[in-house]
């Protein structure tokens, strides 16, 4: 199995459902916080691959969810800056496997990736299962 470094918000019960999920399809998950990590673009960017830059961006973050930031009109570099300062803005988990990284937590896509040990669960576990809920305690 992986040793699966996952960068975190500390406190995010979404995060904890897969963090689980990962421990219980054998995988040693090395958790880090998101939030305090001294990112630069230079080693943020990797964690995005080819993905349109208005999917690198958590859309529970309160910046997104009330217009302040809007993913869809930033260019790379200004996605890059904004999520070096204020972290909240990433894309939660970013994961690195070996020298893979990747973001978000598509069930699909890490069971192909390093797999889920048994299948996919039914139930969703990417973002917050309660959108009526405010932000998660700050850690």
């Amino acid at each position: 199995m992986a040793d699966v470094i996952f960068f975190e918000k500390p406190g995010c019960g979404g995060n904890a459902r897969q963090k689980a999920l990962l421990e219980q399809a054998g995988h040693r998950v090395i958790a880090r916080d998101l939030l305090s990590e001294p990112w630069t673009a230079e080693t943020l960017r990797p964690f995005f691959g080819d993905r349109p830059v208005a999917d690198w961006f958590n859309r529970a973050a309160p910046a997104v969810k009330n217009g302040e930031v809007a993913p869809e009109s930033m260019d790379e570099a200004e996605a890059l800056a904004a999520m070096v300062e204020r972290p909240l803005l990433i894309r939660r988990p970013l994961m690195q496997v070996g020298d893979r990284r990747d973001c978000g937590f598509e069930t699909d896509l890490v069971d192909a990736w390093i797999g889920l040990g048994g299948g996919v669960p039914a139930q969703k576990m990417e973002g917050c299962l309660r959108p009526d809920m405010p932000p998660c305690p700050k850690p």
